[in-house]
């Protein structure tokens, strides 16, 4: 299963392995769309592969680190 989703990081999460650790703890693959970063905020578009039950435990893991998870729907403009 594929989930898209619009990723915010606040700063203190910038330099942080967020992505990293979910994927490995949560059987998760993302594959970065988009992504843009500054010393103040992270912004990614991810579409994140696995089980829907990995998935659904990877972005619950990314909200409790304070990562703003918004569902992507419809095709992403490169």
């Amino acid at each position: 299963m594929k989930k898209r989703v619009k990723l915010t990081f606040p700063q203190r999460l910038i330099k942080e392995p967020v992505i990293f650790t979910m994927a490995k703890e949560y059987d998760v693959m993302p594959n970065i769309r988009r992504a843009r970063v500054t010393e103040t905020v992270g912004e990614m578009v991810l579409e994140l592969e696995g089980k829907e039950e990995n998935l659904e435990k990877g972005i619950k893991y990314l909200k409790e680190q304070g990562v703003d998870v918004e569902l992507v729907e419809g095709d992403i403009i490169e």
